[in-house]
């Protein structure tokens, strides 16, 4: 390499030309920058966050407590005053010595901070300690808070932490020494390459920032994800219907309906072989339906959930029967696909339609009672803001989902990323499920209202009934046999809730099963991984806790569990079936198409 001349301190060569290169690519990114930003979608304001209304509250609510009890509150804020001057002063002290040394830190571990230096240089140990520092303080007021509404206390501290994480000196170039460090080694090329990736994601989400948590490029589908053999043997406006080519020469007589979350796509259950719920299935000796919903667009505003039920689920089921000439299936329900399982068998009952011979639930709510870490966006203020954007376009855009999501993780699903992508350049990883979890959906404007409104607010399902179709759908019109599979972990169907819905169907036929870990792993967790194990408990009528208290621990996955449970409810074996029949011919191969399909405001 040549070398730049360093008495004169002009720069020449190889150095001079990548430095002309670089400012040249500055410039072609300020560019595709102003592009993106000037035409960049727009979104209601209430969706960015908490009115002023709460933040006043909270501050009337301080000084309350500060007036009627100000010792109370002196003493926190001397605690603050005390442990901020130490550090000053412990810092001073190691500058003084003479030695280039940060004071040491008996402090509990973050892995935000798990660079040496946050621990072993003065200057990133005293911006560390100080930010922890004033955290605890934040917190700590937040706690001191309470003349305040339970649930606006809860939406206080939620906010208060997203302020906190994003304020993390780790998300600052000047005090991230990762960062820092990968700029001096690349001579600034990581910047410019972190500059390429944040304009990247701007610009594939209309002005959105969403952080790219996978490489697209590395995955296809039917390629190297969602492979499992099958075909598509029914097509509607809502979904598309896969039947899966048997593995075995027998089947079960009594066919399997999934029903997978019409947030996401359905091939979280069919990644890659070693993980595949649906191989898993069909190797087992199941005729497997599934179905893959349509990502709506604006055409679909007046789509609710009785079209859901009506050309999904019933149309689903009918063809299932129709094609292997069976009267029952059994159905299965992943999520929000599950909430919307016990409607349609609510309104079965009530017809009299006993087409579903067994019912199973992934993850899935019914009593929505006690929403938990998702409260914080289920009061007025953040629904008046969904229902706005709905109106405006027709659809609830997977961006604004998939940024609710993410922020109940922020710093593992947000902030890590964006530093690892945009500040140090890196390429995300190929990695499938992450790959999966950024291929949103839309939710129709009139679906989403109905399931924000009536289900979650107001908890229709299991407070007096849901109107829907002309009836009144209670859980108490679930009479099937039941299986709930129910996540240990899960911050989006938490495991208690899960429960309590369980509790209230009216079939004397129940199973309930936790597993270990979160809404995704929990259920994605093959026997071969042999990784997470799972609680059982046939006594249904204790309260969650006494349940968990009680219940018989087993190692590893529950789907063998599932599959003997299954088992004895799907009939005697009759010869394998191959997918369609005259009345039902291929359309083409799984996945299908309307799983292609990226969603679009």
């Amino acid at each position: 390499m040549t070398t730049s001349d360093t008495t004169s301190g002009a720069v020449t060569g190889e150095n001079l030309d990548k430095l002309n290169s670089n400012l040249r690519k500055v410039e072609e990114l300020t560019q595709r920058l102003t592009q993106v930003m000037t035409h960049r979608s727009t979104h209601n304001a209430a969706l960015d966050g908490p009115n002023q209304e709460l933040f006043g509250k909270a501050a009337s609510a301080y000084w309350h407590e500060a007036l009627r009890d100000p010792a109370k509150v002196l003493e926190h804020q001397l605690q603050f005053w005390s442990k901020s001057v130490t550090h000053f002063v412990e810092a001073q002290q190691a500058l003084a010595s003479g030695k280039l040394k940060a004071p040491d830190d008996p402090g509990p571990k973050d892995r935000r901070f798990a660079n040496p230096l946050w621990d072993t240089h003065p200057y990133f140990n005293y911006v560390k300690q100080q930010y922890l520092i004033n955290a605890d303080a934040v917190m700590q007021a937040v706690d001191d808070v309470t003349d305040l509404d339970p649930k606006e206390k809860q939406r206080l501290g939620y906010f208060s932490r997203q302020i906190l994480d994003m304020m993390s000196p780790t998300n600052f170039l000047a005090t991230n020494p990762d960062a820092l460090e990968k700029a001096v080694e690349t001579e600034g090329q990581s910047l410019i390459d972190g500059l390429e990736n944040l304009i990247g994601d701007l610009e594939a989400n209309n002005g959105e920032l969403i952080v790219r948590l996978a490489d697209e490029t590395a995955f296809e589908l039917g390629q190297n994800i969602a492979t499992t053999p099958g075909k598509v043997v029914y097509r509607n406006r809502m979904m598309e219907l896969i039947q899966y080519t048997p593995t075995t020469d027998k089947v079960h007589k009594t066919p399997i309906v999934l029903f997978p979350p019409w947030i996401n796509k359905f091939y979280i259950l069919d990644l890659k072989q070693q993980n595949s719920l649906v191989k898993w299935i069909v190797d087992q000796g199941y005729t497997l339906f599934v179905v893959s919903w349509v990502n709506p667009d604006g055409a679909y505003a007046d789509v609710g959930l009785e079209d859901y039920i009506e050309d999904g689920y019933l149309t689903a089921i009918n063809e299932a029967k129709a094609i292997t000439a069976e009267k029952q299936v059994n159905a299965i329900g992943y999520c929000i696909a599950g909430t919307t399982l016990a409607l349609t068998l609510s309104l079965l009952k009530q017809r009299k339609d006993k087409s579903v011979k067994s019912a199973t639930f992934f993850t899935a709510l019914t009593d929505f009672g006690d929403q938990g870490e998702f409260s914080p966006f289920l009061t007025d203020d953040f629904i008046d803001g969904i229902e706005a954007e709905c109106a405006d376009k027709g659809i609830l855009p997977s961006v604004i989902m998939a940024r609710t999501f993410t922020f109940l993780r922020a710093n593992d699903l947000v902030y890590t990323p964006a530093i690892k992508s945009y500040m140090m350049g890196q390429t995300p990883p190929a990695f499938d499920l992450l790959y999966w979890n950024g291929d949103g959906a839309n939710l129709p404007e009139k679906m989403a209202m109905q399931y924000l409104r009536g289900l979650c607010q107001r908890n229709e399902l299991a407070d007096g009934g849901f109107e829907l179709m002309g009836h009144k759908l209670t859980l108490s019109d679930l009479d099937v046999p039941v299986c709930a599979i129910a996540c240990e972990t899960d911050h989006i169907a938490p495991w208690v809730n899960c429960y309590r819905g369980v509790q209230q169907f009216g079939s004397k036929d129940r199973t309930f099963i936790k597993t270990q870990s979160g809404h995704i792993a929990g259920i994605v967790n093959p026997p071969s991984k042999n990784k997470y194990g799972h609680y059982t408990n046939d006594d249904l009528t204790l309260d969650p806790d006494a349940w968990s208290e009680t219940a018989e621990f087993h190692e590893g996955s529950w789907w063998p569990r599932w599959g003997a449970w299954l088992k004895n409810r799907a009939g005697a074996k009759v010869d394998a079936r191959i997918p369609g029949d005259s009345a039902h011919p291929v359309l083409c191969d799984a996945p299908g198409t309307y799983v292609t399909v990226k969603a679009k405001t």
